[in-house]
């Protein structure tokens, strides 16, 4: 499961919110974490860059925010964002520098690293998406089983992680892209540079510079 770890996963130096995945070895581990993070976070930061806007959320002045956006802390939206029409943020949300929330977008206890995009009619929940992830129209995080049973990571290998969590949605690493209408089902992890086709209903472990094209179809980029 080495390719599942923070340190394979994301540069953390393309988030603000690097401190919070110190001295954690999966990404999944700071899920728990993020709310109290944000409320530590935000009182620091600078007040020529950022405006306090509520309770626990902090908006940077060079991001666009769309008035008929919901924002609910605690939420950081980094510099040069952008939260477009109807865009619904329901709190325990970091929204890194130059990221797209587009409309209808839902977001919920999620860190969106540095130009993420989730521009159009996306849920993500319980996720971490990585440096340069996009998630094309459509696509969805679900973040509970059916059974509502505690979320078990699942590589191909047979290795299995137990996360000891109820919600958990996606972990993407740096500069995946995932197609249209996909479904990212609970505990799914695709590794960075990996392509996802789409309507694809995806779960477990995806490797890194992969293509996948269904739960049995998964090619390695040449």
């Amino acid at each position: 499961m080495e390719q599942a770890k923070i340190k394979s996963m994301y540069n953390l130096d393309e988030t603000i919110a690097g401190e919070l995945f110190e001295g954690k070895e999966y990404p999944w581990e700071v899920l728990p974490e993020i709310s109290d993070f944000i409320k530590r976070l935000g009182p620091t930061l600078d007040p020529e860059k950022f405006d306090k806007r509520g309770e626990d959320i902090w908006v940077a002045k060079s991001a666009t925010v769309f008035d008929s956006a919901y924002l609910n802390g605690p939420l950081i939206i980094d510099e040069e964002a952008e939260v477009r029409q109807c865009a619904f943020i329901r709190g325990s949300a970091i929204v890194g520098k130059k990221c797209v929330v587009g409309n209808s977008t839902e977001l919920k206890n999620v860190v969106l690293f540095n130009n993420v995009q989730v521009p159009h009619y996306n849920y993500v929940g319980d996720s971490v998406l990585g440096y340069k992830s996009h998630m094309g129209a459509g696509s969805i995080t679900s973040n509970v089983k059916s059974d509502k049973t505690l979320v078990v990571v699942k590589a191909r290998d047979g290795e299995e992680i137990e996360t000891g969590l109820k919600k958990f949605g996606a972990m993407l690493g740096d500069n995946v892209e995932v197609g249209c209408n996909s479904v990212l089902n609970p505990g799914t992890v695709v590794c960075p540079r990996t392509n996802v086709y789409p309507l694809s209903p995806v779960r477990g472990v995806v490797e890194a510079d992969s293509i996948f094209k269904s739960q049995d179809n998964i090619v390695k980029k040449k």
